[in-house]
């Protein structure tokens, strides 16, 4: 089910068989065909070489889950690390905090926890496991043809330089300059880049966040600012549930000593609590709300003025670079910008992952064809001389026929 993309097996044995297209740059640097026992006789005992799909044989360092439908990084070690917090913090919750709250004060308290629960975790795995906006790498006769159309080295002179790979393109007024990828070998759409994480260039590239285990682009960013947004809100009303729980529990039993030595922790959860459960959680939630709560500031930020961390950070847009320098992608009105990233439409992946690949240069051998493959039993039928006109009819002679039936028919007639 698993495979790493861009990786390729060596060592194969005779049922499987290898075509490598061109080196230059191309999509696939290898095409893997196998052929099992139980698909390889086809019609007449021939061989049927079944391709493989795109995601087995994609390049970069990603990982393809469910046939091509789940896209992530190789790094996922952070990303586990956010389920536990997520799952342990929220266990602990409804174990200890919702049952007393439930029965002191309200019972909407563990429903409304768990719906903001499952929408942090929708949030979380569709970030995820989603194509972030992954550009397809160019073919080898792609590639060839950018290299034509680039102005070559003069050899006579040698202290001239090549010009430097870029492409400028004019959006709403204002100039941009598109970078050529020497990995892809493409030149890179306005706000992609490519990466290094990933070896792979993505659309509307924000950044690569290893809490959610993939990069943060064009198709995955509305749900990675979902995710945090959510994130948050479930950490501060946790964290005011525990501090509920904490004051209640000390004022039933006289102090909050005496409610660490009166409720111990006992087993079942719903009738014997105890606050330390809630100081464990509070003082993730703690944590949480202040690391999670100033990214998802910078994010709305971010979203209000419709940039992007990597432009951010690079002052892309900023005025120090130029008096003219502006957002072409900003709507002017922070409303709009919201509603186009958190409302816009969504787009689709480019890559096709679970598509069959289709190697570049595919040299299969066939067998000699007969110059005549339905050769006639009968001889062949000479040419008329006058083809345009019709053969000469042979007399009827009565006799002849007459002479052709047996004596005892012509008794019994």
């Amino acid at each position: 089910m698993v495979s790493p993309s861009g990786t390729s097996r060596s060592g194969l044995n005779s049922p499987s068989t290898s075509l490598t297209s061109s080196s230059s740059g191309g999509r696939y640097s290898q095409l893997e065909l196998d052929t099992s026992a139980s698909n390889s006789q086809g019609r007449g005992g021939s061989e049927v070489i079944m391709p493989k799909k795109k995601w087995q044989v994609f390049p970069g360092r990603i990982h393809f889950y469910c046939d091509g439908r789940i896209v992530m990084a190789r790094q996922k070690g952070v990303f586990y690390l956010t389920l536990f917090l997520l799952v342990v913090t929220i266990t602990l919750f409804f174990a200890f905090d919702s049952p007393y709250l439930a029965r002191k004060l309200s019972a909407a308290i563990p429903v409304v926890g768990a719906v903001m629960f499952l929408f942090t975790m929708a949030a979380l795995l569709r970030c995820s496991f989603s194509d972030p906006g992954i550009i397809p790498r160019a073919t080898a006769d792609e590639a060839a043809d950018l290299e034509r159309q680039i102005e070559v080295p003069n050899p006579d002179n040698p202290t001239y330089r090549p010009p430097p790979r870029v492409r400028e393109v004019n959006i709403n007024g204002q100039p941009i300059k598109l970078k050529y990828c020497y990995t892809c070998k493409i030149f890179r759409p306005p706000r992609a880049s490519h990466c290094s994480l990933c070896d792979n260039c993505v659309e509307n590239f924000d950044h690569h966040c290893p809490w959610v285990g993939n990069c943060v682009g064009k198709r995955n960013y509305r749900y990675f600012y979902l995710f945090i947004v959510s994130t948050c809100v479930l950490s501060i009303y946790v964290f005011a549930c525990n501090i509920t729980t904490i004051v209640l529990l000390s004022n039933d039993q006289g102090g909050f000593l005496e409610a660490i030595k009166k409720t111990p922790a006992r087993y079942p959860f719903p009738f014997y609590l105890t606050p330390i459960a809630s100081i464990i959680e509070a003082l993730i939630c703690f944590i949480s709300i202040w690391s999670v709560l100033g990214l998802a500031g910078f994010h709305t930020y971010l979203v209000a003025s419709s940039q992007t961390t990597n432009e951010d950070i690079k002052g892309t847009w900023s005025s120090k670079r130029s008096q003219d320098n502006f957002n072409p992608y900003s709507f002017g009105s922070i409303v709009t910008n919201c509603c186009a990233v958190l409302c816009g439409s969504f787009y689709p992946s480019v890559i096709d992952s679970r598509g069959y690949a289709v190697p570049e240069t595919q040299v299969i051998p066939q067998p000699p064809r007969p110059s005549n493959p339905y050769p006639s039993p009968l001889p062949p039928t000479p040419t008329h001389p006058y083809p345009r006109q019709a053969p000469p009819q042979q007399p009827y002679n009565a006799t002849s026929v007459v002479a052709t039936y047996p004596p005892s028919n012509m008794n019994s007639h």
